[in-house]
């Protein structure tokens, strides 16, 4: 049985701008058991360059499995070609190697019960080794005409979209769909995807997030997914990956880092979008040498710092202190110009950001 947190990606290319080590690093330090991959749309392959006639998914399938994280495909479904699309689902599944598979069949599949059997069918007569999964609509009530018991009749899990689009009541809303699910003939294990995405001015709030987390685990629900990678980390505020990566799936609690963890595991991603998402944007940077302010500005020292002062670097917490909004940090570091001993900063907050910032540090080359 599937368990845990996992994350939808829709196209590769536009996470992170394609890095395999950087998804996977994510996945990684978000303690995701699963990660589900677009492999398929209708008859054909998706996340596919074809242009450059490469496909995208075999490296972050064995980039995601070295690291024990499940890789599960899925597969946006028309059902006017249902024999070609389940050709297609049993192709993908056998090159691709993936661990599950997640059918997504929405508003095109209404009313076409035949074509829904004649794709199951020939799916589970070819695949018997992964299990399947059904991806559809929160609330089957509102939606008599889709094929649910053709579908679910030979599902080992459902996957219904919890999406609570221009409400804020995730809790309610899951609690609605599991019991409109458990009223259906065919009643695989729920676990259900939820909103990590902004729409047509509409966003989750960061409890509402924790809200639904929080309510699966409370319902005994396997696991939950969110929708959609791309979306989380590139039209919402880094915060909402956070609050998702540092809730424990096996207590249902969230553990709150404190910010000079945070700072200090920023810092050794080398990653300066994410360091610069610390900071207000008025913050301000006090070194011996220099002060600067501006988040835009703070960045680009990061940028120096990586590139040519701690080239290669890997920072330690040695130790906090504060409460509130000031934290004194001491930290060290190892780098290819040289090692940092006696690194010391103190950081101001304001809002839960960095509003002002001095750093002191000497290098031991």
């Amino acid at each position: 049985m599937l368990t845990g947190k996992g994350m939808f990606i829709w196209k590769i290319q536009e996470c992170h701008n394609g890095s395999i080590s950087e998804i996977t690093r994510r996945a990684v330090r978000a303690n995701y058991s699963h990660v589900l991959i677009k492999i398929a749309n209708g008859i054909y392959s998706y996340n596919y360059d074809w242009e450059k006639k490469i496909d995208l998914v075999p490296p972050l399938v064995a980039a995601l499995k070295s690291e024990g994280i499940q890789v599960w495909g899925w597969h946006y479904l028309f059902g006017d070609l249902p024999w070609e699309e389940a050709s297609k689902a049993i192709s993908r599944i056998r090159e691709l190697g993936v661990d599950g598979y997640v059918l997504d069949a929405e508003g095109h599949y209404k009313g076409k019960y035949v074509s829904a059997t004649t794709f199951m069918d020939q799916l589970t007569a070819a695949i018997e080794d992964i299990p399947i999964a059904l991806s559809s609509y929160r609330y089957p009530s509102y939606h008599p005409t889709f094929p649910w018991n053709q579908f679910l009749k030979k599902c080992d899990l459902n996957m219904p979209q919890v999406y609570w689009v221009f409400a804020h009541n995730p809790g309610a809303q899951l609690k609605k769909s599991i019991a409109d699910y458990m009223n259906l003939k065919y009643t695989p294990p729920i676990l259900p995807t939820g909103s990590a995405y902004t729409k047509n001015g509409w966003t989750p709030t960061l409890d509402e997030v924790k809200e639904f987390m929080t309510s699966a685990k409370e319902l005994n629900l396997p696991g939950f997914n969110f929708w959609e990678w791309g979306n989380l980390h590139n039209n919402l505020p880094d915060e909402y990956y956070r609050v998702i990566r540092d809730f424990d799936w096996d207590s249902g609690t969230t553990t709150q880092k404190d910010i000079a963890e945070i700072f200090i595991a920023a810092l050794n991603s080398h990653d300066v979008n994410q360091i610069q998402g610390l900071y207000r944007e008025d913050a301000v940077h006090v070194t011996s040498e220099r002060t600067v302010q501006g988040s835009e500005a703070i960045k680009s020292w990061f940028t120096t710092l990586f590139r040519d002062i701690l080239p290669d670097s890997v920072f330690t917490l040695a130790g906090f202190s504060g409460t509130g909004n000031t934290r004194q940090i001491s930290w060290t570091a190892s780098s290819s110009a040289g090692d940092v001993q006696n690194g010391s900063d103190t950081l101001g907050l304001k809002d839960g950001k960095i509003a002002y910032h001095f750093s002191n540090f000497s290098l031991n080359e």
